[in-house]
């Protein structure tokens, strides 16, 4: 599985459960939709680094590495590649 994948998976197992796929687009600001808010987060942060085996450094927590799908996977696949 792809991270894309991987990370839409877990957006909408976590955070929007039972919503249709149409519900977030790639791009999407996970904050600005209000899909996660702080607590969410740390669950997001929690999630990577038990799944991708790296460390999120608190200078690393901004908008720009975790806030839509793509921003994430673009994230994960600098820390990971």
């Amino acid at each position: 599985m792809d991270i894309i994948s991987q990370v839409r998976k877990f957006i909408f197992d976590s955070f929007l459960f039972d919503a249709d796929e149409s519900a977030l687009n790639d791009d999407d600001s996970f904050l600005e939709k209000g899909i996660i808010d702080s607590t969410g987060v740390l669950e997001l942060v929690g999630w990577i680094e038990e799944t991708f085996g790296f460390r999120v450094d608190d200078e690393e927590l901004v908008p720009e590495n975790l806030d839509s799908v793509n921003r994430l996977a673009s994230f994960v696949g600098r820390k990971t590649g």
